[in-house]
């Protein structure tokens, strides 16, 4: 549910939501009243997630799959669009143009980008429009390790999305004119947990003839992965930081804790 608050005294006024229907579970939002919509996501269940990833959680609904469609006149819940299972859709992002009828959203555990988009008949869906491919490793959790999306943002020209890939260390820059058909120009390798030197060794790469180097400044090396994102109002530069939750930072990049 939604917590909705005075704008002024910051005053809890109660519940936003309304009518009986609610989803199982939530986490980031985004609404555009022109196009009367709220559209909310799902992470997880919180005492799952506060113990860190557990690969025995998949395939037993602990992770969200859905984007939760509301009607943002009425607060009322009206529709589920499914994203796959155990895709755990985090960031959600309209565009920036309050006539457009369509975004993004960033699914962290299945590494993929899905844009959103209003249909002739008045209803939602989506469609997958960026993979970001596992690498096949050794001395990680699994054999692949996926790339972690944990956050997503668009430039206010509506013209670039980026998104922070948590696990395997990089940010990414997509020309998104074309929404239909995003577009890589940029990436930059600001740590995570591929470096070369560390305990992971990657066994095979779609995208890397190599394994990037550790991310270094002022002679110190910077412990954890890419993971929020704020771009400049000019567009010209990107805020980072590295920690995602304490018990997955704990877990993945210890140095972050201590």
């Amino acid at each position: 549910g939604f917590i909705l608050l005075d704008a002024e005294t910051f005053e809890v006024k109660g519940n936003w939501e309304r009518g009986p229907e609610t989803p199982p579970m939530g986490y980031d939002f985004w609404y555009q009243p022109r196009h009367n919509v709220l559209i909310s996501t799902e992470w997880g269940v919180p005492k799952c997630l506060g113990y860190g990833f557990d690969p025995r959680d998949l395939k037993k609904g602990r992770y969200g799959r859905r984007l939760n469609v509301w009607d943002w006149s009425s607060h009322r819940y009206v529709q589920a669009i499914d994203v796959g299972e155990d895709s755990a859709p985090l960031e959600i992002r309209f565009l920036h143009d309050p006539n457009a009828a369509e975004g993004f959203v960033g699914c962290t555990l299945s590494s993929a980008i899905h844009r959103f988009y209003k249909t002739e008949e008045g209803r939602w869906a989506a469609e997958k429009v960026i993979q970001v491919p596992p690498k096949k490793v050794e001395g990680w959790l699994l054999p692949e390790m996926p790339g972690f999306i944990t956050d997503i943002l668009i430039s206010l020209d509506d013209r670039f999305l980026f998104l922070s890939n948590w696990l395997h260390g990089d940010v990414r820059m997509y020309d998104v004119s074309n929404t239909r058909r995003p577009r890589l120009v940029g990436q930059v390798f600001l740590g995570g947990s591929i470096t070369r030197g560390g305990p992971v060794k990657v066994c095979e790469d779609e995208e890397l003839q190599s394994q990037p180097e550790p991310f270094v400044i002022q002679g110190k090396r910077v412990p954890g992965g890419p993971q929020m994102l704020q771009l400049s109002l000019d567009g010209r530069r990107l805020y980072v930081t590295t920690s995602l939750y304490s018990a997955w930072d704990r877990q993945f990049y210890p140095d972050l804790i201590t």
